[in-house]
């Protein structure tokens, strides 16, 4: 997969991580153009489960995707593709161990298809977004696991 990769460490175990960053609930605390997200279909998310996204997109415009999980292997790596829309993602995440556990370094890999309309919209809009967003989205996403339990 090209397009963008991230990692990031995170004073958290695999386990905790994990259970974070699968509950789509938590999707709009720590990703900026996310509005909200909610799993489609019911009981325990394996591969093939849906989930709808809707994203801003550009400066107006709110999006609904609907993602597909193509791997989950918990709470080692997940994998989502995009089945609708002019812009369709394509994610990778693995979590991996550090420090016996204790912490975590999470790693992203996400690219983009462009169908239709999309295929203008990933080079002028969407890719220079995602740019600017992943730097705080990977600040927000550490903050949100660190943050001390209330």
């Amino acid at each position: 997969m090209s397009g963008f990769r991230e990692s990031i460490d995170v004073d958290r175990s695999p386990d905790d991580v994990w259970a974070y960053l699968i509950d789509p609930s938590h999707l709009p605390e720590w990703q900026a153009s996310a509005v909200s997200a909610e799993q489609l279909d019911p009981g325990p998310v394996q591969v093939g489960s849906r989930l709808r996204v809707t994203r801003h997109v550009g400066r107006r415009r709110e999006i609904p995707m609907t993602m597909e999980y193509t791997e989950y292997d918990p709470p080692h790596a997940w994998g989502l593709r995009g089945i609708d829309g002019p812009v369709r993602g394509h994610v990778h995440g693995e979590i991996t161990p550090l420090d016996d556990g204790r912490r975590s370094r999470v790693t992203m890999e996400l690219d983009f298809e462009g169908r239709g309309m999309g295929k203008v919209l990933l080079p002028l809009i969407v890719r220079p977004q995602v740019r600017k967003e992943l730097p705080l989205n990977e600040r927000l996403l550490k903050s949100h696991l660190e943050q001390p339990a209330t």
